[in-house]
This record gives C-alpha cells, structure tokens and sequence, in this order.
C-alpha cells in the first residue's frame, strides 16, 4: 500500500509538465472576418494550443473583448464590442494565453450590417437580391461566379467594393463588375491601385431598375479559401484626393477624386501622426467610402500646382519647405515648381505617388533655374521617386515631375516632400523563420528568462544605442548593454520574478542614443508576409505593427544557465562554453539550445541538445584570426516540448574575446620510415598566463604520433619528439600544427 500511495504522488507532480500546460500558442484565422462598428460581435479564433487564453491584445482603438470562451484545445470564442466611432477597414488582433503570446492576424471593422452568401448564385438568373448599403460575406469555389441583385433608381450612386486579398488569409485576386438588366457591364474593376489587387466598381445609374453585382476570381479559379467581402451600396467611392497630405492638426478642404458623381469637397482636420491604416474617408449624405486614401501627415503646409507649369520657364513658384502637389493630369503632362534655397541646405526629397495609390509612375529632376541638370531619380522608392540634393549656392530652382512612360489621367495625383537630412532609428526582431511570425514576441515564465536578438536600422547617425526599461510589465526587467556601434544587432534577456503576475500588454518598444545630448529615439517595428505566392513565395500583401508584446506566462519546468567563462576565447582560438539545466523534480525532457548573437569574429554550430538525463552540455565557440578583441554579452535560448515548444533563455553573461597568448614558429624536419625525430617550436610570448598550458601536434601523417607538451609563460621553445612507423605514408606533409589548451580554474 506504501508503494501505491508514492506512485500516485509522483503522478500528480508530473501532471503540470505535460497535461495542464501549454507552450506556443498561433492564431491563422479570425471568422466571420468583419465585424460592423456600433453593435457587439462573437468571432472565433482558430489556431492551435489556445483552450487557456485570457486576454485578446488589439492594436487599434475601438474594439473591446467582453468575454472569451474556450471551444476545444485550438479555437476560442470572442465577444466583442465595437465602438460606434471605430476606424472603418483592417484592425489587428493577437491572442494571450497563460502560456504564451500568438501570431497576431486581422479582422475587418465595416459600417453596414452583414449578410451571408446564399448559394445557389451562379447565374444573373439565380441572382441573390440584397439591399443597398450591405456588406455580404462570401467564398467563391472553384470556378465560381458569384451574382447579387439590387433595385436602383435613375441617377442614384451605385458603388461596390470587394475586399479579398486585403483580408490577409489566401492570394486571391478578385474580379467585380457591375451590369445592367440587359448583362452589359457598366463598371468593372480587377486590380485597382487604391485596393491593391482587391477591386471596386461604381455607377451613377442611368435608369430605374435592377442592377446586378458579379464578384468572381480574376482567371475564373477559386476554392474555399477565396472568401471576399462585398460592400454594395450608393456610398460614395473615390479613389484618390488632392491633396494627399496636409500638415498635422490643421483644418483644410480636400478634393475627392474618381466618384462616377464627380467631384466631391469636403473639410477635415487632420490628424496629429501619420497611421498607415488610418487615411481620409470621403463622407456624404449617402453615407462614407468602405476603406481609407492614403494621405501623408507632414510638419509643414502645401504648396499647390498652378497651370501651365510644364516648363522650366512657366514652372510654379513654391516655398519651402511647404509640399508640393501636382496631378499628372494628360498624357505627356509635366509639372515644374521654382523655389529658392540657400547654399550647404541638404534635402531628402521625397515623391509620393505609388504609395499614396496613384498610378503615377514618377521621375524627378531638380535643375538649375537657368535649366542645367543637377540630380534625378526614378524609382529609389519602388516606383516612386527619392533623391538627396545639396544646394550648390544661393538661388533658385526648378523641381520637375512626370510620368516614366508620359502617361496622364486626371488622377494621377503626388505629392513631393523636402525633408532635411536627419537621423532615423528603427528597432525590430530578426525573423527566425522567413515567412512567419516565429518568436516575434517576448514571453518570459515566471521566475525564469526569455531571450532574444533586437534589431537597429540607423539612418543618418552612427554611435551606441540603449534600450529603454520603461512601461514594462509588473514584475519583469530587461537586462541588455548598449548596441556597439559597428553592430546592427545586440542580445536582450528579459526576466520575470517568480511572483510577477500573468499577464502583458503590448509596449511602444523604444530606443535612444547613449549620448543623452543627442536627441534620437526610433521605435518598433514588425512587418508579417500575410499573402504569398508564386513566384519564389513573393509578398501579395504584408502587415505592420509598431509594438511589441512582453507577456508573463505560466513557470516552466526548467531554466538555462550559462557557466561564465573564466578564460578568454582567443583569436584563431576555440572554446566550449557550459551550459547547466536546473531541471523541476519530474521533467525529463530532451533541450535544445541555442546561441543566437555571435560577436564579431566568434564562428559555432546552430544548435546543441541537452539529452533528457543530462544537466549540462557544451557549445562549441571559435574565433577567427579577426575577431573583435572586446569583452561582449552573450546567451543562449533553449527549447523543449511541454505541451507544445517552451522556450526559456539564460543570463546575459560575457564572452572575452583576447589575442592570442603564444605562437608557435615550427622548424622543418624529416626522417626515414621507422625512424625518429625531432620537431623543433620556437614560442612567441604575446600574453602573460598563470600556471602550465598544454601543446599538441595535430595534422600528423597516419602511423605518427608524439607526446603531448606542457609549458608556462616562461617558456621560449619545445622539442616534440616524433615517432615513425615503416608504414607511415612517404613523402612531405604540410598539413601539421599546434594545439594549445590553457586551463583557467
């Protein structure tokens, strides 16, 4: 009976590590995929390991969780309320669990209510009738043609939207049109430049009737994972406005571009930081546009093109450093702007066409005002155009903008920005895997460390960068050495006492020169391939963040520790660096680890595993003859199966890297087979060492051998004592040298 009640014991212990926890958890898909703003949701979650989530993290305003519940181990229901002022369009969500932090994916926010595909509408026959002013979920099958049916009356707006490759889940790419009673179509759209490759269609009706809304994939494929929204309605659809920008806080009236109806003006006060998701959104009685323009939030106000300007001779006058906005309005347009610049003033200047969604191709030249060419560009970004111009003296000058291919429509609207050359920062995580999300996100056990590599792009500036601590979650600490400056990359380790609680948010990540005189902060930054294809996986649609989750999850069962070298790693040198596991009573796991920043120089293997009955292993380390002689933090992360992979990392410890102590200059010998000999090493002393180090001939031919050596720091030459064999292989060999260990307690 004794023997029964200790088995059950060690039963109970062993739970936790295997049945009750969870590592690594991943989001792929939030359904339905748009919600409408004002009214309250359930979306559902799939992914896998999610049964212990707690908290859904949303990047934006707008969209609040009010209750999640567990469907099964990888799907999760979410209620959810969306606020009636939400952003229209994308919107950004990631599930926490007590175990870890998933992928984030998008969902849609709309302003009409949502109704579901019926099948079967194949045909303009079996067309599926739907008011105006909906949204309709649906997937089109292989070879399907999806047909929706309206009633319109005379000179009503009839618009239509699809959003498909936006929704960020498969490379489908939609074809929409709409047709009259008698099937002509009106408007059709297939990769319109505002939507990406998504499309839209809009109408102003020309007689009372029924209108039909075909949505179907571009080349006629399809299969379920084709799912599209549809906007269908008399909502008002540019597609460019003029200007693209406008200068932060200001109240100014845009032009809307595109709508069948014409032109349509309107006021806004525009927003204090440029939100890449967030845009302008043509509003009227008829209601608002589905998804924003893009539209440049800039320091400094607009100067506007006055016709003609296709000269330098007629060309504008404009002043810094206001932006300059012009529309490429007819085949063979050019625009020119003179403005006045002072000697030594150096200008970023900055075109913005393609990225606003204009078709506009742009060149740039920048001229003296007597006409003598100074700089150009055509596509430094992208399409767009980017050069730096330094102002060779005092005067005037002329800006030139036109089509690569002097093509021209009434929308072709850009938009040039002069911004003075200035320092730029921006952090990151390198990708572990290429096309994911894959360690993206700190999430650190109780009591335990989690490690990572940051990124810095510098842009303008050189010198050391630290991160800042603050606005961290409660109980967790960062522990890192500023970036050197010849680096791009520094280790990280974040710690979470044993009672930190569970829980995390998502942080504006930041860092900041060491220099506290020199004004540069840059922040995070995380773009996810949200749609690849063919062909070589190219990217169809990406998506980025700008912060960084730093989560507390549930104790894991074991911890990595590093034994702090006690020796240097010499340069042409090699070492094996200890690495211990504390291991919790019952977990017996197999760990695999890693050491992921490798100072300059220092060369080793990707990874070691720790079997399941050892408590230490050793990573192999070498320098190079180059390596920088410097001392640099290092650590290791490792990985191991607790009910999906578990990743903890170990101190940030540091890794001398020196010159070497000795050289060795070897004299020639020879000798028959059989016979002895002497191989002569003359020592050069570069550094002092306590206690005796250990010399080896390597490289020997087969059937060769000799002792090993022993010597100190005062030692000037070895003999090494060679014997041969009969057998031993004839002839010269220029492969041998010398090993030398140092031993350092």
């Amino acid at each position: 009976m004794l023997y029964r009640a200790i088995a059950a014991l060690f039963l109970l212990f062993a739970i936790p590590y295997s049945a009750v926890m969870a590592s690594s958890p991943s989001l792929t898909l939030i359904m339905p995929r748009g919600v409408q703003r004002g009214h309250e949701h359930v979306l559902t979650f799939s992914g896998a390991r999610l049964n212990d989530a707690e908290e859904i993290f949303f990047y934006t305003k707008g969209v609040t969780a009010k209750k999640i519940e567990a469907v099964n181990a990888n799907s999760i229901k979410v209620t959810v309320e969306v606020a009636a002022d939400c952003r229209l369009g994308e919107h950004i969500a990631q599930v926490r669990t007590r175990s870890g932090v998933s992928d984030f994916r998008s969902f849609f926010v709309g302003a009409f209510p949502q109704v579901d595909e019926k099948e079967q509408n194949g045909s303009v026959e079996e067309a599926q009738a739907v008011e105006l002013n909906v949204t309709v979920a649906g997937v089109v099958a292989s070879e399907d043609v999806d047909y929706y049916v309206v009633e319109c009356k005379k000179g009503q707006r009839l618009s239509a939207e699809v959003e498909a490759i936006r929704l960020g889940t498969y490379l489908f790419d939609p074809y929409l049109a709409i047709l009259d009673s008698k099937r002509f179509e009106l408007s059709a759209g297939d990769d319109v430049p505002l939507v990406r490759q998504d499309s839209l269609a809009s109408i102003v009706v020309p007689e009372d009737g029924k209108y039909y809304v075909q949505v179907r994939e571009s080349s006629y494929g399809g299969n379920g994972n084709c799912r599209y929204r549809l906007h269908v309605g008399n909502f008002p659809r540019p597609t460019h406005v003029f200007p693209a920008g406008g200068k932060a806080g200001d109240e100014m009236e845009l032009t809307f571009l595109g709508d069948p109806s014409g032109e349509i003006k309107q006021k806004i006060k525009v927003p204090e930081v440029n939100d890449a998701r967030s845009g302008v959104y043509a509003l009227t009685s008829d209601g608002t546009s589905p998804s924003p323009i893009p539209f440049r939030v800039y320091d400094q106000g607009n100067a506007l093109e006055v016709e003609p300007n296709e000269s330098i001779k007629t060309a504008c006058p404009v002043e810094l450093p206001h932006a300059f906005n012009g529309i490429i309005s007819k085949p063979g347009d050019v625009d020119c702007f003179r403005f006045s610049a002072k000697k030594g003033q150096v200008f970023e200047v900055e075109c913005f066409a393609r990225r606003i969604r204009s078709g506009l191709d742009s060149v740039v030249n920048v001229y003296y005002a007597d006409g003598r060419s100074i700089a150009g560009n055509d596509d430094s970004r992208g399409p767009d155009s980017y050069l730096r111009f330094t102002v060779p003296a005092d005067g005037e000058y002329v800006i030139r903008v036109t089509d690569h291919l002097s093509r021209g429509q009434k929308d072709f609207v850009y938009r040039l920005e002069f911004h003075p050359v200035s320092p730029k920062l921006t952090l990151g995580i390198p990708r572990v895997d290429r096309y994911s999300q894959y360690r993206q996100a700190i999430f650190v056990a109780q009591g335990n460390r989690f490690a990572t590599l940051v990124s810095a792009s510098r842009a303008n500036f050189g010198g050391e960068i630290k991160l800042d601590a603050d606005d961290l979650p409660a109980g967790v600490k960062m522990v890192c050495q500023p970036m050197a400056s010849n680096l791009t990359t520094m280790p990280v380790v974040f710690e979470a006492a044993a009672d930190a609680p569970l829980g995390g948010k998502l942080v504006e990540f930041k860092g900041r020169h060491v220099d506290p005189k020199v004004n540069i902060v840059g922040g995070y930054q995380n773009l996810a391939d949200f749609v690849l294809g063919p062909p070589n996986n190219t990217l169809y649609y990406p998506c980025t963040v700008k912060k960084l989750p730093i989560v507390v999850v549930e104790s894991l069962p074991f911890e990595l520790e590093i034994q702090q070298p006690k020796a240097p790693l010499v340069r042409s040198g090699s070492m094996s660096l200890k690495v211990v596991v504390k291991r919790k009573e019952g977990f017996k796991g197999a760990i695999r680890v890693q050491f992921p920043f490798r100072p300059p120089g220092v060369g080793t293997t990707s990874a070691i595993t720790i079997p399941a009955d050892k408590s230490e292993g050793y990573y192999p380390l070498n320098a190079s003859a180059n390596a920088q002689i410097k001392e640099w933090p290092i650590y290791v992360i490792g990985s191991s199966a607790v009910n999906g992979e578990a990743w903890v990392g170990s101190q940030l410890a540091s890794l001398t890297i020196a010159d070497q102590f000795v050289t060795f200059e070897m004299q020639r010998t020879s000798c028959e087979q059989g016979q002895e000999t002497e191989v002569l090493c003359k020592l050069n002393q570069l550094a002092e060492f306590e206690g005796n180090a250990k010399a080896e001939l390597l490289g020997l031919p087969n059937k060769v051998t000799t002792e090993v050596l022993e010597f100190n720091k005062e030692t000037k030459e070895l003999v090494f004592k060679l014997k041969t064999d009969k057998a031993s292989p004839a002839g010269k060999h220029k492969n041998v040298f010398c090993r030398v260990t140092l031993l350092k307690e």
